[in-house]
């Protein structure tokens, strides 16, 4: 499991980042982070941007918690790294970054 979760933390980084990347050399909005008015009517320009960036914001809410959760059974050390890189770079390669991170640690507690 831990290649495929290796895989998809490669990918999740990848596929998404290509339009972060384009749309930040096209506006110099870098990581949507420089110019969060615009990056917010983005996300919240219409009812099917919305629908889809409230579902994402909540599945990244429920993530925190259960990572946290996670992180403290497991006794890993930095589960506040995988947030920020979350908030950075998105859920798509941060998820399987930490499900790669916790089977780690529960292979080496076995």
């Amino acid at each position: 499991m831990k290649n495929l979760y290796l895989t998809l933390t490669i990918l999740g980084f990848i596929a998404p980042n290509i339009w972060v990347a384009m749309v930040s050399i096209e506006t110099g909005n870098v990581l949507f982070w420089l110019k969060p008015m615009e990056t917010m009517n983005g996300m919240f320009g219409n009812k099917i941007s919305t629908a889809f960036i409230v579902d994402l914001l909540f599945v990244v809410l429920v993530f925190f918690i259960w990572s946290y959760h996670e992180a403290r059974k497991y006794n890993m050390k930095t589960p506040w790294l995988i947030w920020i890189l979350t908030m950075l770079f998105g859920l798509a390669g941060t998820f399987p970054l930490f499900l790669y991170q916790r089977q780690s640690r529960m292979e080496n507690q076995e």
